[in-house]
């Protein structure tokens, strides 16, 4: 019989409904029994003691909230019952000692990637355009209806081919999933496009970090070379970006074609040479062969997004099993989204190895926060809409179910927005929680796949990485079979353990990043590409 009731950890002293409760229903836990006072829907807490007023609430063995009025024992926590309170982090206060998981299945295990001069390894081959200011943004267009249609990239959207069936008098139902499937000129290589905002208009600073962003899409290893386009009068000065990329790499071996529009005339000739340039870049770059790598190889970004009251008891603790496999066999998780680390930043605080980490997290963390109180708001504000209608009332509840995608291992170093992953082990990246600006953040500082768990559903992609949706439930895998890729919904079924979820997780990565499965992303062409603007608009 499935549970009804569960508690993350011994020490709350509240519960989460794994099924939709009603009044007078009564609840077993280990023994000892609840009855419920409210009408409850699955993912929910509920209070697993009597609750004063002022009394703390605890939930993943942390301080998540603060009571505003008196709860009872079997009552359901809202938001106008319970307010957002987390601890105060201070300096390190020990070190930890990791338990890491036994890797002798993982070791020795490879994944097809695509070998670059660096020594990095690709799960994609790409040939990226791009602008460095929104002024180039039209000929980027022209030049991804140019290549997409030509090079027959992937297939023909559904749409498309109703609308024409539609014009042509023909009224054809196509939701038998058919589609026609054009021949692709280059079957090793694929060709993307970012267009962005940025560039100009902005402080200095804004550019600046733009620069050191797309500098680092072009040393992401599933890039082999890039079209670059420039106006000629913006912020973002070409020698600002050949900066940023000598900073990232003074010896990088790709191909990088730059052009300033304002030196070239009219837009056809432009695009005329551009066209030839570029076609023989991405002719060069399909001759790249997929060959075995070391899992060690990978740089997965850990991603959560439209989180619901499950995510944090099955698809997020499954996904940080799998990073710590992964931090184990010498690859490089990546944990990001600052503000959703609200409420524990003394338990990461404490998992940094160098002390100096320590202090820069804490910094960033305290930067960050303050200028958001700034501008009015602050992380205690972050739970969406969506989140607070699926259970997870505060930021602090959020944050401690979203910090584990990061697992238990150690820290081993702390980045600010652009700087690049040099290191193995894990690594906590400074970007918003905004699901997309903090992935195409992950992906600019190193990440050759992503893993998204989600508990209503987001249709997010990368242009360049692999974004893998892992779903916390099952009603949502079933609802959205088009978005989702992994269902952890058996976690809370009961029918399999964390590390049983993680390991299938793992083993998902390495077909994905063989070229053996395909992100159901990238199946959608969901190429989402949106840059972290700190500053103001002048």
């Amino acid at each position: 019989m499935q549970k009804k009731i569960i508690k993350v950890q011994e020490e709350d002293n509240v519960a989460i409904a794994l099924i939709d409760l009603v009044k007078g229903d009564r609840c077993e836990y280990n023994g000892e029994e609840i009855i419920i006072l409210s009408n409850t829907k699955a993912k929910h807490k509920i209070a697993f003691v009597d609750l004063a007023i002022n009394d703390s609430i605890y939930m993943y063995g942390v301080l998540v909230g603060k009571t505003v009025v008196s709860i009872a024992k079997g009552d359901l926590l809202t938001t106008e019952n319970v307010k957002h309170q987390s601890d105060k982090v201070v300096a390190k206060t020990k070190n930890i000692v990791w338990n890491a998981p036994n890797i002798s299945n993982w070791k020795d295990r490879t994944f097809m990637g695509y070998h670059r001069a660096d020594g990095q390894v690709g799960t994609q081959n790409v040939w990226l355009f791009f602008p460095l200011v929104f002024c180039e943004n039209r000929n980027i267009e022209v030049l991804k209806e140019v290549f997409e249609k030509e090079l027959s990239m992937g297939k023909e959207r559904k749409q498309r081919q109703l609308l024409r069936n539609l014009i042509n008098g023909n009224d054809v139902d196509f939701n038998d999933g058919k589609q026609q499937v054009s021949e692709q000129t280059f079957d090793n290589v694929d060709v993307k496009f970012i267009t962005h905002q940025g560039g100009c208009g902005g402080i200095r600073q804004d550019s600046h970090t733009l620069a050191k962003l797309l500098a680092g899409y072009v040393k992401n290893p599933n890039v082999a070379g890039a079209t670059v386009l420039s106006l000629g009068c913006q912020n973002l000065q070409i020698d600002i970006f050949k900066d940023a990329l000598n900073s990232i790499d003074s010896n990088l071996d790709k191909p990088v074609l730059i052009y300033e529009q304002q030196q070239m005339g009219t837009v056809d000739d432009m695009l005329n040479i551009i066209i030839k340039d570029s076609f023989a870049g991405i002719k060069a770059a399909n001759s790249i062969e997929r060959k075995p790598a070391p899992i060690s190889k990978l740089k997965m970004g850990l991603e959560c997004g439209g989180s619901d009251g499950f995510s944090g008891i099955s698809a997020n603790p499954a996904l940080g099993y799998a990073s710590d496999f992964l931090a184990a066999v010498g690859g490089s998780p990546i944990l990001s989204e600052f503000p959703e680390l609200c409420g524990v930043e003394q338990e990461l605080v404490n998992r940094c190895v160098e002390d100096g980490d320590a202090e820069r997290f804490m910094f960033l963390m305290k930067a960050y926060e303050a200028s958001a109180e700034a501008a009015g708001s602050g992380f205690d504000m972050n739970p969406s809409p969506g989140n607070i209608k699926d259970g997870l009332i505060t930021d602090a509840m959020k944050s401690a179910g979203a910090a584990k995608k990061g697992g238990t291992s150690p820290i081993e170093a702390i980045l600010d927005y652009g700087e690049y992953v040099t290191k193995p082990g894990l690594n906590l990246l400074c970007t918003p929680g905004n699901d997309v600006e903090s992935t195409t953040g992950m992906v600019g500082s190193g990440a050759n796949i992503v893993v998204f768990t989600t508990g209503l559903g987001t249709p997010t992609g990368n242009p360049i990485a692999p974004v893998l949706k892992v779903s916390s439930n099952s009603i949502l895998a079933e609802h959205m079979p088009d978005i989702i890729d992994i269902d952890t919904g058996a976690v809370i079924r009961g029918e399999k353990t964390i590390q049983e979820m993680g390991e299938e997780i793992l083993e998902y990565v390495i077909q994905v990043a063989s070229g053996e499965k395909k992100a159901k992303a990238d199946i959608l062409g969901q190429d989402d590409f949106i840059p972290w603007k700190r500053g103001v608009s002048l």
